[in-house]
């Protein structure tokens, strides 16, 4: 088991990445009055088809030629059934790859969020040319970081730049904490 939900989301960021996503679209609904935290992945990879994507979260099955297991979606998956949550996946080959995974926030076998800023950090740089959209919402707010309003922004500057990064991990901690605070 990883030590907190930010590192089973980045398992699933790596597979969109690795599926050659132009765009990820995370999506973290932490709901102290649902006791829930919900999180949707959704990108525009190559997908995968009915029968593969059955067995997508079985860790024996893989498209990685350097192991025969891939673990990211069976964690997520042992990790939402462990906390009374939920797991589902639909992809459809061309089209892209929908995750979707909730867990009891309360439940005491649930992690902590962890580090989403750190997260999206290293999702940045594993492929800074993806259009990354994180959607963070609370049951009265809601924190919204793209990274093509970054590249925008930045006109021409890389978003490898460790400066870029850093502001980047620190940007979305500090959305996140506001988000939370004010629901307190």
């Amino acid at each position: 088991m990883m030590e907190d939900i930010a590192m089973h989301i980045l398992e699933i960021l790596m597979n969109s990445i690795k599926a050659g996503a132009t765009k990820i679209i995370l999506k973290i609904r932490d709901s102290l009055n649902d006791d829930v935290i919900a999180i949707s992945v959704e990108d525009n990879g190559k997908g995968m088809d009915e029968a593969m994507t059955k067995k997508a979260a079985d860790p024996f099955t893989t498209s990685r030629t350097t192991r025969k297991i891939g673990m990211g979606l069976a964690f997520m998956k042992g990790l939402a059934e462990t906390c009374n949550g939920s797991f589902d996946i639909q992809s459809e080959v061309g089209k892209g790859t929908v995750v979707k995974a909730s867990v009891q926030k309360l439940n005491i076998d649930t992690p902590d969020l962890g580090d989403i800023g750190e997260m999206m950090m290293e999702a940045i740089q594993s492929d800074e040319n993806i259009d990354y959209v994180l959607d963070y919402s609370t049951d009265q707010n809601q924190f919204i970081f793209e990274s093509e309003v970054v590249k925008n922004e930045l006109a021409g500057v890389s978003l490898l730049e460790p400066e870029i990064l850093l502001w980047i991990k620190e940007y979305i901690n500090q959305g996140i904490e506001q988000a939370k605070e004010d629901t307190l």
